[in-house]
């Protein structure tokens, strides 16, 4: 039988070997491969068991006129989610972002304040990073933003189940600002409302934007203790 210490030890070593996927190789993941992350993460927990996610995967040639279409589009329309992006960010949420960033930035050789080129790798978002698969989930409109926070569980358990069976992933809210391309190039239903995508494939270990990580704050600073 397997111990509660194993179990940890497992969910704590995929949780640390994650990590947002920017380069691929180009080879396509095996359908089976593919279908077995979805089984794994169809054990997502969800308010009700509605179960409010809906996927979309791309593969071949579909995800090739995807990625064409999308960068075209991007360049030509302002950015119009289903959902609205964040209004600012302040404070900590600032820091961490720009941290974040200067780490990408630095990782494949972008001096601070290079517009030209950190646009450039931008818009590698909308090339899905190179990757031979984009999965774009969904949520029903009548279920709010709590459809969503739904979606954002799939989401992780998604990642997780990439990450087991070897796979690199990303998941991109910069994507779901192209919501209209989305709609129409996917033929989504009437009701759905796009969260965000999942750019997935073999990760390019060599590649030098694979070798940043983020970190994460410490327990005490996002937990408060109340006992009595």
């Amino acid at each position: 039988m397997t111990s509660t210490v194993d179990l940890s030890a497992t969910l704590g070593s995929l949780l640390d070997g994650r990590f947002s996927c920017r380069a691929y190789k180009p080879e396509a993941v095996d359908r089976a491969v593919i279908e077995r992350i979805l089984e794994l993460s169809q054990r997502t927990p969800s308010w009700c068991n509605t179960q409010p996610w809906q996927v979309v995967i791309t593969e071949g040639e579909g995800t090739e006129r995807f990625r064409t279409g999308l960068a075209a589009y991007v360049r030509a329309n302002a950015q119009s989610p289903d959902f609205e992006f964040p209004r600012e960010y302040v404070g900590e949420y600032r820091a961490r972002r720009l941290e974040t960033a200067l780490a990408l930035y630095d990782s494949v050789g972008i001096p601070r304040g290079d517009r030209a080129a950190s646009g450039e790798q931008t818009m590698k978002n909308f090339d899905l990073f190179g990757a031979p698969h984009v999965a774009v989930i969904t949520t029903d409109e009548a279920l709010g933003v709590y459809g969503a926070v739904d979606c954002g569980l799939y989401v992780n358990t998604f990642l997780l189940a990439a990450q087991s069976l070897g796979l690199g992933a990303i998941p991109q809210a910069a994507l779901a600002g192209s919501s209209p391309y989305l709609h129409e190039f996917l033929n989504l239903p009437e009701g759905r409302k796009v969260v965000c995508a999942i750019s997935f494939g073999y990760p390019d270990e060599e590649h030098a934007v694979n070798s940043f990580r983020t970190t994460r704050a410490d327990t005490a600073d996002v937990a408060t203790w109340f006992s009595s």
